[in-house]
């Protein structure tokens, strides 16, 4: 159902760089008034451009030579395609190659080029977005974003899952009070809304609010209780907030439970300090 969407399932510790380095800014009661307060797709499609062009601008990083091949090929194929039906094809081929590289912002980039659908785009460029580690590359994503995600937006305003994403975009902006906001009148129209509660729960956290951390994922855990992420948030919330004992007992509950590695080696270092 909502397999992928909150941040898009990231495991806990990307989370936590994530939503770390978000501003700090106070989550309130939701009844309390809240101020309101790109990355260019395929720029140059000329045959000038190749594989390693594409890889440093992006990325930077080695890419093995089996699938640098694989992506000349594919691009070669995508520049000289006859009509929009093969570039389409063979660009959407890209994007699978830049995702299993786990190289967001390209697989974005053809997403685009292969899709008329603008939430699947959006969506791409979030999933990019909440990746990016450098604030300027991040900036220039979150824009993308809201360019696809506000259309789908202005034809389906009750699609609250591009409206929350869009809101997070906001949340990293010189304008967070807006995403907020945002997030809050999901809450307002759906208030059992597990994207939404997850959300605003991580933003307590990152503002230190962990009382109502505690009460975001606990009513996101009693509607959605197989939110392991969930469970762990609640349990780190729990542990800021001096409740040891029963941030220990939901820890070891984690790791009786999950098979994420990297998961379980977060949940042992917070045991470890408890």
């Amino acid at each position: 159902m909502l397999k992928s969407r909150i941040i898009l399932i990231v495991i806990a510790i990307a989370l936590v760089a994530v939503f770390f380095s978000l501003p700090k800014v106070v989550v309130d009661n939701e009844n309390e008034n809240i101020e309101n307060g790109a990355q260019q797709a395929e720029e140059n499609t000329s045959s000038s451009s190749s594989t390693s062009d594409i890889v440093a601008e992006s990325h930077g990083g080695d890419i093995p030579k089996e699938v640098k091949e694989d992506i000349e090929r594919l691009r070669n194929s995508y520049l000289l395609a006859e009509n929009q039906e093969n570039s389409s094809i063979f660009a959407d081929s890209l994007a699978n190659v830049f995702r299993d590289l786990n190289r967001l912002d390209s697989a974005a980039k053809y997403v685009e080029l292969s899709k008329e659908d603008n939430e699947l785009i959006g969506n791409a460029y979030y999933e990019a977005f909440s990746f990016a580690a450098d604030a300027q590359k991040a900036e220039k994503l979150a824009v993308k974003t809201r360019e696809y995600l506000q259309k789908v937006l202005d034809e389906s305003p009750s699609n609250n899952s591009a409206k929350i994403k869009l809101a997070m975009t906001y949340v990293s902006s010189d304008n967070p009070m807006k995403g907020i906001s945002m997030l809050l009148e999901v809450i307002e129209e759906d208030p059992n809304n597990e994207e939404a509660l997850f959300n605003l729960g991580i933003l307590s956290i990152q503002s230190g609010q962990y009382s109502k951390a505690i009460e975001r994922f606990e009513k996101l855990l009693k509607h959605h209780p197989e939110n392991i992420q969930a469970e762990f948030y609640l349990a780190l919330s729990l542990m800021n907030n001096g409740q040891k004992a029963k941030a220990k007992k939901l820890f070891t509950e984690i790791k009786n439970k999950s098979n994420d590695e990297q998961l379980l080696a977060a949940v042992e270092s917070y045991l470890n300090e408890l």
